[in-house]
């Protein structure tokens, strides 16, 4: 299945819900789009929820560590929720769990943004 994102509003915080594979191609340019707008809005505090993805790559793990890197520097953050199956593996293997804030409560991660 090709990347599906929906998009929540809580406060100050932007969820973002991710299903089905973030790959190169149309997935990352998804997700890239998704991210550079959110951005360009001030939208500062961003949340993704990984539950529902399926694969993820290097070019989308770029995507989200570029993410990180500048929400960091509009004093906001990007953070992940609940990180599963091989997604999780990759992400513990390339150490990003170590970096990027993850949780499996999504009421805590909202919490953790104030």
């Amino acid at each position: 299945m090709n990347l599906q994102i929906s998009i929540r509003e809580y406060a100050d915080i932007t969820i973002l819900d991710l299903q089905g594979k973030a790959t190169i191609g149309y997935g990352e340019d998804l997700l890239s789009s998704h991210l550079r707008r959110l951005i360009a809005d001030g939208r500062v505090n961003v949340l993704l929820n990984i539950a529902s993805l399926t694969q993820v790559d290097s070019s989308s793990l770029s995507t989200i560590v570029r993410a990180f890197v500048s929400l960091g520097g509009e004093s906001g953050g990007l953070k992940l929720l609940r990180p599963r199956g091989s997604v999780r593996l990759v992400l513990e293997t390339l150490h990003l769990l170590d970096v990027i804030p993850s949780y499996e409560d999504e009421n805590r991660a909202i919490a953790s943004f104030h």
